[in-house]
């Protein structure tokens, strides 16, 4: 006979994992505020350039902006990771410590 499925554990557990992912995806946001300079740009700056880039439509202009995006990841990972470590697509995880994303203070 089969054993019967524990949901609240498998619950658990998913729960576990989405929290962790989001933990991930805060501490490489830091991350890459950090490797880009952007953590020099006051929060009122930083939100003006992010509102304007997400209400450009020219298509020419969003794909040179990820054009300049994917060589910095790629030139970034060169630098800085060993080939086995490497991820174009994400941010290099040996950058040093998180800041909070709401954190983000200007040297201003």
């Amino acid at each position: 006979m089969r054993k019967p499925r524990n949901f609240d554990m498998e619950l658990k557990a998913l729960e576990d994992k989405a929290r962790e992912l989001k933990t991930r995806k805060v501490q490489q946001l830091g991350e890459l505020m950090i490797a880009t300079v952007a953590d020099s740009l006051t929060a009122e700056e930083l939100a003006g350039a992010m509102v304007a880039l997400a209400e450009t439509k020219d298509a020419g202009k969003r794909e040179a902006w990820a054009k300049r995006g994917a060589a910095f990841f790629q030139g970034r990972s060169r630098r800085s990771a060993p080939a086995p470590d490497r991820d174009a697509g994400g941010v290099p995880t040996q950058l040093g410590g998180a800041q909070p994303a709401s954190g983000a203070t200007g040297a201003a």
